[in-house]
């Protein structure tokens, strides 16, 4: 009976020795780190070259959107008036273009060839009237005078009759080459016009080019947009990623590629993730001293990890852990 009271003792103290130890090892072992990050997701601004009063927006903060959903309108005036302005020049241009291609008009053509008709009529008389007038000059009745007088004016009648017959043809053939080359390069000219226009007016409506949520409407109804100015933003929540800021002696656990599991608190799981991103932070990062005699601080760097699937009713800003030692 003594000796089993004696190694029950002896086990009692064997046992709270082996507790003492184990406590007094985990006492002295490293704390492990919790890192905190966030999630985030791809953001998009929607918003229009053309500034202008919004006319309309048709969505609101957690709407989900699809590709072509209309998000916002703009009205503006000056565009409108641009347009017009650019249409009427087009039509002028296509005008003269049509001039130059159709030629003169008929009744255009009809005068020439009458001009060329009474001036052939005047020449052919001037040849006669020459023919006699020549004749009595080699008989000694008129004077050199006489003669050479009707001579003139028989080579400028003959010449009237080339001028309309030039004229009459000019008229048949209509505008040169040249011309009508012009012509056509200023229809073209103003046709581009339109077009830029025209794609200013499209961009008084807005369109999503991507199926997401809308996160923030910043211009509403009435109020005045620049140009540029993003009036709706999108969140795709198909593109998301957790954001840790690591400080480089702990950043070994974070090679690229590496899986690695995050706790998120909001939800209370924790889901697998994957290293995708490395990138030092900026200056304004904060930086630690080391200890004396190592003579360098440590940087942090951003590290990004993307789910490997999809996390139900996972949000932007929602947090996560990770524990390193």
């Amino acid at each position: 009976m003594r000796n089993l009271f004696f190694y029950g003792v002896i086990l009692f103290v064997v046992a709270i020795a082996s507790w003492v130890g184990l406590e007094f090892y985990k006492a002295n072992q490293p704390k492990p780190v919790v890192l905190q990050g966030e999630i985030e997701a791809q953001s998009y601004s929607v918003s229009s070259k053309v500034p202008g009063r919004i006319a309309k927006v048709y969505v609101k903060k957690g709407d989900y959107v699809k590709v072509g959903d209309a998000i916002f309108s703009i009205y503006s005036p000056e565009v409108e008036a641009k347009l017009q302005q650019a249409l009427a020049a087009k039509q002028a241009a296509q005008a003269k273009k049509e001039q130059a291609d159709n030629g003169a008009r008929k009744e255009q053509i009809k005068a020439a060839e009458e001009q060329y008709k009474k001036a052939k009529a005047a020449a052919d008389l001037m040849e006669k009237t020459y023919s006699r007038i020549k004749k009595l000059y080699e008989s000694g009745v008129v004077s050199q005078q006489k003669k050479d007088e009707v001579y003139t004016k028989y080579q400028a009648a003959i010449h009237t009759k080339n001028a309309a017959y030039e004229m009459m043809q000019m008229a048949k053939k209509g505008a040169r080459k040249e011309i009508k080359k012009a012509a056509a390069a200023q229809e073209k000219v103003y046709e581009a016009k339109v077009d830029e226009v025209e794609s200013y007016v499209k961009e008084t409506k807005q369109y999503a080019f991507v199926n997401a949520e809308v996160s923030n409407v910043l211009i509403h109804s009435g109020e005045l947009a620049p140009s540029g100015f993003p009036v709706v933003t999108l969140l795709d929540m198909k593109d998301v990623w957790a954001r840790l800021n690591v400080r480089e002696d702990y950043l070994h656990y974070f090679p690229m590629g590496k899986k690695i599991k995050l706790s998120i608190p909001a939800l209370g799981k924790s889901y697998e993730f994957q290293v995708s991103y490395i990138a030092p932070q900026g200056d304004y990062a904060v930086w630690k001293a080391t200890e004396s005699g190592k003579g360098f601080d440590m940087k942090s760097f951003e590290v990004e990890l993307r789910p490997l699937k999809e996390i139900p009713n996972l949000r932007v800003g929602m947090s996560v852990l990770v524990e390193v030692r």
